[in-house]
């Protein structure tokens, strides 16, 4: 007898209750973050965490297992139209195999940080990838193509939470450090652009500094996004290399990573028009604020505390080495 597969109504009846839970736990942590000058992203998983008991409901669990990886996978997705080949010529070729050259620098030293403070290989590059490249969008692309483990879930929420931490933190600093440094305004927004984790406090320093500044550091930042499509891919063909042959292997080339490279090519070309790339710039955020507000409702808070201190210190020196890896050269007027 054939296997009768749910149709796409059963389907949406299924996923609706714990889809419609993520979206009003986003909802709600967008709404602090517009009055009250909150990193969305952090409310979003600090809201959703309190709720982990309706993650384990037969009837939300579905929606919010899809929210987590289903509309992550969209929103990264759609980040493609929000990169193009013209910000790198405006920001030039020195600096951008600089950024690059970072990322590799920071996500390999991490790989050989691990073992010495009691974490795996997969823990560095979640780590690794989401201070290098582009905060807590990085971590949940990243983690979509890590092999599953008991703590998955606690891994990438505590990076999600520490991340942006650090990301808000490094938006008061780091342009107070720039000023210090004697770094000029479009200094301090290649400096800005290439050391601060998520965009949204990328956008915010570099605004407090001026709009120039601003700007370059938007820019930069973009450009580090551009990058996270190659480091998941590289990263999914390393573990699928590494996985055992009877287990499960991530797939050579994730959809959602070719759908943000076909994005992006078509934005090079100039092929979508400025109202499509602004909606689905907007739609993009809503997406990946849902799936963070879904991964906080699949996180049971008691087993953060079990990451330990040495995690923490982890990050901490992440942070600091790509500040040095980005500040060094400037200082030194060698980009």
């Amino acid at each position: 007898m054939p296997i009768r597969l749910p149709s796409l109504p059963d389907r949406i009846r299924v996923l609706a209750p714990g889809l419609m839970l993520a979206v009003t736990v986003a909802m709600a942590a967008q709404f602090l973050s517009t009055h009250y000058g909150a990193p969305v992203m952090l409310m979003a998983i600090l809201l959703g965490m309190p709720l982990h008991f309706l993650a384990e409901d037969d009837r939300a669990g579905p929606g919010i297992d899809f929210a987590a990886r289903g509309l992550l996978r969209a929103g990264v997705a759609l980040l493609g139209l929000r990169v193009s080949l013209d910000m790198v010529a405006a920001i030039g070729w020195p600096f951008v195999a600089l950024i690059a050259a970072s990322i590799a620098a920071v996500i390999l030293g991490s790989v050989a940080l691990a073992r010495r403070v009691g974490q795996d290989r997969a823990f560095a590059m979640l780590t690794g990838g989401s201070v290098a490249i582009c905060g807590a969008s990085a971590a949940m692309a990243i983690s979509s193509v890590l092999p599953q483990r008991e703590r998955s879930e606690r891994d990438l929420s505590f990076t999600v939470i520490t991340v942006t931490a650090l990301s808000t933190v490094a938006m008061i600093i780091y342009p107070m450090l720039a000023a210090g440094l004697g770094l000029d305004a479009h200094q301090t927004g290649l400096f800005l652009g290439g050391t601060i984790h998520d965009v949204a406090q990328v956008v915010g320093a570099g605004y407090s500094v001026s709009e120039g500044t601003g700007d370059i550091a938007t820019v930069v930042k973009l450009i580090r996004v551009t990058l996270l499509a190659p480091v998941v891919l590289i990263a999914a063909l390393v573990l699928r290399r590494t996985s055992p042959a009877t287990g499960a292997r991530p797939p050579l080339l994730p959809g959602f990573v070719l759908a943000f490279l076909v994005l992006a090519a078509a934005n090079s070309a100039h092929l979508v028009p400025a109202m499509v790339v602004e909606g689905a710039s907007v739609l993009s955020r809503a997406l990946l604020v849902a799936a963070v507000a879904a991964v906080g409702m699949k996180t049971a808070l008691a087993r953060l505390a079990e990451v330990g201190p040495a995690a923490i210190v982890m990050l901490l020196v992440q942070t600091a080495a790509l500040a040095a890896l980005i500040g060094v050269p400037l200082v030194l007027g060698l980009v």
